[in-house]
């Protein structure tokens, strides 16, 4: 798996231009049923994936923490929310709260999220492959590809099985 998540930023930057096109295309030709189609690949893809083995995402960047997140990690926490943001927290040119280190805080050395039953939003969600209207977030999809094999899978499955 290391090997691989060594290789996997060269084999996302070299179909890079192959997946821009294509989501380019997806986007003015929207399949009816997408997102019925990317949740059976997504679930198909996901059946394999083991994340454990893999946490390149918590290794390698970092959620955005809305204030939802920050009220519900801080009480899990049995810490007041400002203090949950001063400790783990900081401000990224975008204004939004993102972690002040990666790896995660709270990752532990068996790729275990210390905070799984209260992760961030964005955490929960990641890597956005099962999300409807899937087409409005192909810059995303095309940057979680570099982080996550099972984004690249995804999208070499989607090209597979829905050619434009």
């Amino acid at each position: 798996m290391e090997q691989y998540l060594k290789q996997l930023p060269k084999l996302a930057k070299d179909k890079h231009t192959e997946n821009k096109k294509y989501f380019d295309k997806l986007k003015k030709k929207t399949p009816k049923d997408l997102d019925y189609k990317m949740q059976l690949i997504h679930n198909d893809v996901f059946k394999k994936t083991d994340c454990l083995q893999c946490a390149n995402c918590c290794k390698t960047t970092g959620p955005l923490f809305t204030l939802a997140d920050i009220e519900r990690i801080a009480k899990y926490l049995r810490m007041k929310p400002q203090q949950f943001t001063d400790k783990y927290l900081r401000i990224d040119e975008d204004r939004d709260y993102v972690l002040q280190n990666v790896p995660c805080t709270f990752l532990d050395a068996e790729n275990y999220c210390m905070i799984y039953d209260v992760r961030p939003k964005a955490c929960r969600e990641f890597p956005h492959t099962d999300r409807k209207k899937f087409q409005q977030i192909s810059n995303l999809t095309l940057k979680n590809v570099e982080i996550c094999p099972a984004a690249f899978a995804v999208v070499e499955e989607m090209k597979k099985k829905m050619p434009l």
